[in-house]
């Protein structure tokens, strides 16, 4: 029985060992092609701005708040890009804060390494999918998609603050159909990744109602956009809509912010941020849903104006 019992301890140490290493392949090999990239380009300067954004949203992406809505609704207000520049910039200026988080969480946290594996694959294939939609999709879908998903992010928020949020259950893995489901659920928000729809907010719910333990998704949900996002946005590097000082910026920021949340404050009263977030958020999307209406795309929707 002992002997068994460590054969097993092995195995899942190998596999988690395994994940670690591969996470941090891809962000190593990630980095050298956004900065390879980003010199090509002449967009190596970071915005200062960015840097601060990136460090606020990670900061706070860490503690449960989410990245993406925020992110989004700052850029859309302070016109940092064009609205067709958000999902790129989301993906690819978070990844390697995303990196971060996972490779605390996927240490320290204890899941099913199936289940964890599972969902990072079916994520992954998503976004695979996801992707190249994205980059040849009209600039009035793109908007109105990240309008609807701040909607729906808002009314996540605020379904957390009035504690109607499913509170999941004790198990760590999933089995049979619950299994499943929870794959094909990975699969969709990683097509809907590409489009700027975080994947926390929507993978702590369904995992939550299938009785999966609510500390347990964590390492779930930040090693699927872990890897994720910097395998996908490698293709978002090569497109126009993307401004790498943005997202160079964004990362500066976003990894030493990703480390003061989970090893220096660990937890804060959130509410009533996020009650503030679901005001700028409510804010930002009906901008984006005006604009994905108008008759008429701006510079600042669409392309960049000539300079």
């Amino acid at each position: 029985m002992g002997a068994t019992f460590g054969l097993v301890i092995r195995w899942l140490t190998t596999i988690v060992g395994g994940l670690l290493t591969a996470l941090s392949a891809i962000a190593i090999y990630f980095t050298t092609a956004l900065l390879r990239t980003a010199h090509k380009r002449g967009e190596l300067t970071p915005k200062v701005e960015a840097i601060g954004l990136g460090a606020v949203t990670n900061f706070f992406d860490t503690l449960g708040i989410g990245s993406f809505a925020p992110t989004t609704a700052w850029m859309k207000i302070r016109k940092m890009a064009p609205d067709s520049y958000f999902p790129a910039i989301l993906n690819a200026g978070h990844a390697l804060p995303t990196v971060t988080q996972a490779l605390i969480f996927i240490t320290l946290v204890q899941v099913s390494p199936v289940l964890l594996i599972s969902c990072i694959v079916a994520s992954c294939a998503g976004a695979f999918i996801g992707a190249p939609i994205v980059q040849r999709s009209p600039v009035r879908l793109v908007q109105g998609v990240v309008g609807v998903a701040l909607l729906i992010a808002a009314t996540l928020y605020a379904l957390s603050n009035l504690h109607l949020m499913p509170i999941g259950g004790e198990a760590l893995s999933l089995e049979g159909t619950y299994f499943i489901i929870a794959i094909v659920a990975h699969f969709i928000m990683g097509v809907l990744m590409m489009f700027g729809i975080g994947l926390y907010a929507p993978s702590l719910i369904v995992l939550s109602l299938l009785g999966l333990n609510p500390a347990a998704a964590f390492p779930i949900m930040m090693g699927s956009c872990a890897f994720l996002m910097p395998i996908s946005s490698l293709n978002f590097l090569k497109s126009e809509r993307i401004d790498l000082r943005i997202v160079i910026g964004m990362a500066i920021g976003g990894i030493p912010a990703v480390l003061i949340a989970a090893f220096v404050v660990k937890s804060l009263d959130l509410v009533t941020l996020r009650w503030l977030v679901v005001v700028v958020v409510l804010y930002a999307a009906a901008l984006l849903l005006r604009s994905a209406f108008s008759k008429k795309i701006t510079p600042a929707e669409g392309t960049p104006a000539a300079s």
